[in-house]
């Protein structure tokens, strides 16, 4: 198939004058230099993190579509108040997309590089919603034999995240972890981590159908937020694991406080003496996402042993060091289509992923209802 000398890129825009513009540009077709690799993309994942630079700030009420075709701009308003927040990217043409997968179609003069062409490989480095992009060597993943782009589309964020959790709570001496949206491919892959490394795993969730997925899958513990009994089921589930780190994909709310609350009452329950200072185990909660905007709320009424901070995937990995991150990436390839196997809601094309009616559905962040887009979809 002949390589264009240009390909499309998806660009997210913030004027200064409040608008958030969305369109589709043509950008040039690199030529790799001696250790990078040209890849077609074919699969890439719409990930929170991606969404959040997609969209910024804008009020997604009053999206709009000039044009149509190919080449739709979509249009959309940023609040005054909002502005502020968005000062470093205003006027400033920005690609998005963490991570993708796809075939590398041409390669620079080293072994290395030259080793992968033809193959599928995934791919980090930002600007993933194009349809061809030149990185370095060091940034693909080798897929294994038979496995699809869309296979290995999400094969960075989200399993480096969920096995960035289990190395976190070894590193800092817990035994246990609690985890939040857990029916999200995230919390589906952090549930088979879990179960093949016999690490205890406490799932929070929001419905009921959300627990017969997980139960279904092994989970052991499975708590409903919305649940009248929510606080008592889970401080039970804190008792029989010992959980005193948890990961909240949540962030505003009061969902960090109630758990900090029920890991103290666990705690409680099992001391053999009184402290007016509470239990002197350390209880630490990880805001690391933000499905819920409100602020984060909680009373103090866990002891004076807690934290409440936040947990990144890339400042992780720069603090674990090259090794382990090569290690965590080798895992991850060994079991692609196993322990991180994703699932879709859909596939769209580049101009559908400007279209009002497909951005609110993948907008909408629910759980269990990843999209993919296909750059190279007609």
């Amino acid at each position: 198939m002949p390589i264009p000398t240009t390909a499309l890129q998806l660009r997210s825009l913030i004027k200064s004058s409040g608008e958030l513009e969305l369109s589709l540009v043509d950008v040039p077709t690199p030529e790799p230099g001696p250790d990078d690799v040209l890849v077609r993309i074919e699969a890439a994942p719409l990930n929170p993190s991606d969404l959040g630079l997609l969209f910024g700030t804008a009020d997604l009420d009053t999206l709009q579509v000039i044009g149509a075709g190919e080449r739709p701009v979509t249009t959309a308003q940023v609040p005054l108040t909002a502005m502020k927040s968005m000062a470093p990217r205003v006027d400033v043409s920005m690609a998005v997309g963490n991570e993708g997968a796809g075939v590398v179609v041409r390669a620079g003069a080293s072994p290395a590089a030259q080793a992968l062409l033809g193959k599928t490989v995934a791919v980090l480095g930002g600007a993933m919603y194009t349809q061809y992009r030149c990185v370095p060597v060091q940034q693909c993943l080798l897929l294994p034999a038979g496995a699809t782009p869309s296979d290995g589309a999400s094969s960075f964020v989200n399993p480096l995240t969920a096995l960035g959790m289990v190395e976190t709570m070894r590193r800092e001496g817990h035994k246990a972890l609690v985890h939040t949206a857990a029916a999200s491919n995230l919390g589906q892959m952090l549930n088979r981590i879990c179960l093949k490394d016999s690490v205890s795993l406490v799932n929070i969730v929001r419905k009921s159908e959300q627990v017969a997925l997980l139960k279904s899958m092994g989970a052991r513990h499975v708590c409903i937020s919305e649940s009248p009994r929510f606080m008592e089921e889970l401080t039970e589930a804190l008792v029989a694991t010992g959980a005193t780190i948890a990961f909240d994909a949540t962030g505003g709310g009061t969902l960090a406080g109630r758990i900090l609350t029920a890991m103290e009452a666990a705690l409680t329950r099992t001391a053999t003496e009184y402290s007016r200072y509470g239990s002197a185990t350390h209880k630490q909660v990880y805001l690391y996402g933000g499905l819920d905007t409100r602020p984060t709320e909680f009373v103090r009424n866990f002891g004076m042993a807690w934290g409440m901070g936040g947990w990144l995937l890339f400042p992780f990995l720069q603090k674990a060091g090259a090794e382990t991150a090569e290690a965590l990436k080798a895992r991850v390839a060994a079991e692609l289509t196993t322990t991180f196997k994703s699932h879709y809601a859909g596939e769209i094309s580049l101009a559908e992923a400007l279209q009002p009616d497909v951005i609110a559905a993948y907008g909408r962040r629910s759980t269990g209802e990843k999209y993919l887009i296909n750059p190279n979809k007609k």
